[in-house]
């Protein structure tokens, strides 16, 4: 009796699936598209496995709390720069008077020693030349020789001990925040293409442990820097460190959640990354030197240590690389974790897909049209963010504002920013979303450019709401593009547009420094940037609710196929109350075949009347 109910109940959902197919005339072009359709899901075998595991059980919530400490220290060694180069009054270290006169007031060697600059401030790169007068003597007739300041300088006005003071970067030792970030960032590209390449090759699990060890010496071991070039050099490193870790990091979330969860928990572990900036700002102004800074805000990072043991390897990077076994027993672990089991017809589903990649990673991006398309329009989107956001940055300067107030308040703003951006990729989608973030930051640009200068409370809070937007495209940009990338070229392409972000952000430091006076050039490049990254997201597909591409041919496969659906008229679509869920499998199959049929039929009908017309051709003279 069960045997005969489960019949009856299959043919009657495949009747119904006939009726829907026949009522709708769907198309033999549609039907095909639905073969694919079910098959790209078929392919993705391991979502159904890591749903048998637990979506969002345990284990996977653990691994994304793994990255709240790291991305809380990344944040702080990304943006250390800016809070520890601050301006510093120095004035020539003239001690040799108070050897002789000790009782001297700080006013009255100053007063003695330093030569004045027209408006009566005291200069900087000059002093007296000693002499052997006695004190009357030297304050009645007063001292004429000036020289370069031979024995350092001194910073009477100064609170904390900073950089500046700290290795006298002033004169013609100078050195700008500006140089300082323009090598992070250099460290930052490079960084992304080496650790992207190596994600890709030794795995996820191998290349976060490296980028944690680099934080660990060239972060917290900038305490200890004892010139100003060692300094630059492990802020080369540690920038190389944090790319490494933001693209491992990624990829590995990326392939062990699915569905809305991977993007939530994108979301909220670049929360964390804000909880970072909060972090340094507070250390900065609490801490009087910068040596104590990096000491304690970068101890947290012994605190991932552990990971050696607990950070899991990805199942999906696993099985391209042959590693079915590891695989296997990863995914069981993880099911154990959340208590669950995995069912062994699941398990038996693991196979390897097709051959290895005989190109290396960089050849492949040139010779596949869908990968090389997905990856310039990307580093176009990712060049304009950079740009735009470190000049909205350099704007904020105009106001005069404190450097831990510059800091503070935007990073206020990216909490909310983030968080509204889960529902509107709930709502809209990864596409749509991105566009209205970037095409909001345009309009931020433009009206920059059209409020005049003296409205500067105005100004600020157009600013603030650009980078409002531009906080949420970074995060937007990081989900989009991690899903759109295959498996096996996942961190190298991560790797490429963060390469394109950093050229950005390089850019626009050169821009700004070429145009010291008030210009328009900045702002009015960064509005038509997010203008064009704004249309240029329509040329890329949708990603949500779509399974993850393991390898390239998969990835061109969807593509394609998302292509021509959404080429196909509106007539040949399924209204809202018969959805293309309802249609079955075998229903389409068996829809197809009779398909094909009706239309070898109609083809033999049509010929058939002219057979007889060609012999009585043949019969006349």
């Amino acid at each position: 009796m069960v045997r005969e109910n489960d019949f009856k109940v299959k043919q009657l959902e495949s009747q119904r699936s006939s009726r829907i197919l026949n009522s709708h005339s769907w198309s033999l072009e549609m039907l095909l598209h639905r073969l694919r359709a079910i098959k790209s899901k078929e392919e993705d075998w391991l979502a159904s496995i890591l749903g048998a595991v637990g979506e969002f059980g345990t284990f996977q919530r653990r691994l994304v709390a793994l990255t709240f400490i790291p991305n809380i220290l990344s944040a702080f060694f990304t943006l250390a720069d800016s809070l520890v180069f601050t301006a510093q009054k120095a004035y020539c270290n003239t001690s040799w008077i108070l050897a002789k006169y000790p009782n001297l007031s700080e006013a009255e060697q100053l007063n003695l020693t330093l030569p004045r600059e027209s408006n009566g401030s005291f200069l900087t790169c000059l002093m007296y030349s000693p002499v052997d007068w006695d004190l009357d003597s030297i304050i009645q007739f007063g001292l004429n020789h000036t020289e370069m300041c031979r024995d350092g300088w001194i910073y009477p006005e100064s609170k904390k001990r900073l950089l500046t003071d700290e290795f006298d970067l002033v004169c013609g030792n100078k050195f700008d925040w500006e140089l300082v970030m323009t090598v992070y960032l250099a460290g930052f590209l490079i960084g992304s293409v080496t650790f992207g390449f190596l994600c890709d090759r030794v795995g996820r699990y191998p290349t976060i442990l490296l980028s944690l060890l680099g934080l660990i010496i060239f972060g917290f071991g900038t305490a200890f820097v004892n010139s100003m070039e060692v300094y630059l050099f492990f802020r080369f490193s540690v920038s190389q460190a944090v790319a490494g870790y933001v693209i491992g990091s990624l990829s590995l979330v990326t392939e062990w959640l699915v569905g809305e969860h991977r993007a939530r928990a994108t979301v909220l572990s670049h929360c964390y990354f804000t909880a970072g900036t909060l972090f340094l700002s507070g250390l900065a102004y609490s801490l009087p030197h910068w040596r104590l800074l990096f000491l304690v805000g970068g101890a947290p990072v012994f605190a991932v240590i552990p990971y050696i043991w607990i950070l899991p390897e990805s199942p999906r990077w696993l099985m391209v690389r042959g590693k079915k076994e590891e695989a296997k027993q990863l995914l069981c672990r993880a099911a154990s974790v959340n208590k669950n089991v995995v069912p062994l017809n699941l398990l038996d589903k693991m196979h390897l897909s097709g051959k290895k990649m005989s190109k290396t990673p960089v050849l492949a991006f040139f010779s596949n049209r869908h990968l090389r398309k997905v990856v310039v329009v990307m580093g176009c989107l990712w060049f304009s963010v950079g740009y735009t956001y470190l000049t909205l940055s350099f704007k904020m300067k105009d106001f005069g504002m404190s450097p831990y107030a510059r800091q503070t308040i935007p990073s206020l703003l990216e909490v909310p920013a983030r968080l509204c951006c889960i529902l509107l990729l709930e709502h809209l989608g990864r596409k749509w979303t991105l566009a209205v973030t970037l095409l909001q930051s345009s309009l931020v640009c433009f009206l920059v450019l059209l409020l005049p200068q003296g409205l500067k409370f105005t100004v600020f809070l157009v600013i603030l709401l650009g980078e409002f937007s531009l906080a949420g495209s970074v995060t937007l940009l990081l989900i989009y593009t991690a899903e759109l990338l295959p498996t096996v070229l996942r961190a190298t392409g991560l790797g490429l547009v963060s390469l394109a972000f950093a050229a950005g952000a390089i850019s626009s430091l050169r821009i700004s420094l070429l145009s010291q006076t008030p210009s328009i050039l900045p702002a009015s490049l960064s509005c038509a940037s997010a203008l064009l990254a704004s249309y240029l997201c329509f040329l890329l597909p949708e990603t949500q609710n779509q399974p993850l591409t393991d390898r390239i041919k998969h990835m061109s496969s969807q593509l394609s196929l998302q292509k021509e659906m959404s080429q196909e008229g509106p007539l040949e679509t399924l209204t809202e109350d018969t959805s293309s869920e309802d249609v079955s499998e075998e229903a389409t199959k068996n829809a197809v075949l009779n398909t094909t049929v009706q239309k070898v039929n109609s083809d033999m009908l049509v010929t058939m009347p002219q057979q007889p017309r060609e012999r009585a051709d043949r019969q006349d003279p």
